[in-house]
């Protein structure tokens, strides 16, 4: 038995609680941006938190009395009776509660998830994986931005930003509806990405069945599609842009950066730097338009750009320019 002493486990008890008092917060007020900050800064201190938060907020979704079927609630006191004692396994809830958010200093008693609309960001390079109320979840890419609406008729999510990938629970009475700009994702139970593109937004289904169309004004066509796995479509508010149709290997590729790898299938090198772009600070410049239309296979780290660099170097035989510490400048030749 580790000593309450042991600072140690002083440390680890510290972060619990920590993590179980901003699952508290989530489940409070609207979540503000000041609040995301201090998270990020909390997990930025140490690798190992964001597994905890994870943890932490899986218990919490399945200890809410929301959960709890009827049954097991107490029936209400009939005239002249004495009140009938909570059902033991909801007191079981409440006193395991109790245990993993001590210092969140919340009364389990009455707790609903917040109708409130929350508010997730993601920084450059991060990839943040969340699990939902309704116990969907989603994995938001680098640079990203959701407002996440769980009511209690249909569960909204507005993609200001980015791309995300959803793991929807089925509910057939409440809709899973994705919404980015124009563009409509709707789902039961299934899974799926949603990326906003400059022309356009970007569907992968992975599995099940999704259904898409336009918000736009009326009087514009009629952009209604119906998505299986192994899906890709891009649109617009519109027209559909791009569309293709049982290939589920290259959706999975596109997908890699879920495990933190950029996956380039063919990609042209303008369209491979974009996406390395995407994850770093150190940018990468196509200096000459001779060679962004070149096309090139491998699986990188997404953090890695110097590596893909180098990759190309070797491949294509181009000059690197590696000189400026913000940027790498690929080029014929060195005079460029």
């Amino acid at each position: 038995m580790v000593s309450t002493h042991d600072p140690r486990s002083r440390e680890r008890e510290a972060a619990h609680d920590a993590a179980a008092a901003f699952v508290a917060r989530m489940d409070g007020d609207a979540w503000s941006e000041a609040d995301e900050a201090q998270l990020q800064a909390w997990l930025a201190e140490d690798p190992l938190r964001q597994g905890l938060l994870l943890q932490v907020q899986a218990q919490w979704y399945a200890l809410t009395p929301a959960a709890v079927p009827e049954e097991e609630s107490a029936p209400p006191a009939q005239d002249g009776e004495e009140a009938a004692p909570a059902r033991p396994a909801l007191l079981a809830r409440r006193g395991l509660l109790a245990g993993i958010a001590a210092s969140a200093a919340v009364a389990v008693t009455g707790v609903r998830w917040s109708s409130a609309p929350a508010v997730y960001e993601t920084k450059l390079g991060e990839i943040r994986r969340l699990p939902l109320a309704d116990g969907s979840v989603m994995t938001m890419n680098s640079g990203s931005e959701l407002v996440v609406d769980m009511a209690g008729r249909s569960r909204d999510i507005e993609l200001a930003q980015g791309e995300a990938w959803f793991e929807v629970a089925k509910d057939a009475k409440r809709p899973f509806v994705v919404a980015a700009g124009d563009v409509r994702v709707r789902a039961v139970g299934t899974a799926f990405s949603v990326r906003r593109r400059e022309t356009g937004v970007e569907v992968l289904v992975t599995e099940g069945v999704v259904e898409t169309w336009s918000a736009a004004p009326a009087g514009g066509p009629d952009l209604h599609m119906r998505l299986e796995a192994g899906d890709r479509a891009t649109l617009s508010a519109h027209a559909v842009i791009d569309y293709e149709a049982g290939i589920p290997t290259s959706v999975d590729r596109s997908l890699a950066w879920r495990s933190g790898m950029i996956d380039l299938d063919g990609r042209t090198l303008y369209e491979a730097a974009n996406e390395f772009n995407r994850y770093n600070a150190r940018q990468i410049v196509i200096a000459d338009p001779r060679i962004a239309r070149e096309q090139f296979d491998g699986l990188f780290r997404i953090n890695d750009p110097e590596g893909f660099a180098e990759a190309v170097k070797a491949s294509l035989g181009i000059t690197l320019d590696t000189s400026n510490p913000d940027l790498i400048r690929i080029s014929l030749n060195s005079s460029d």
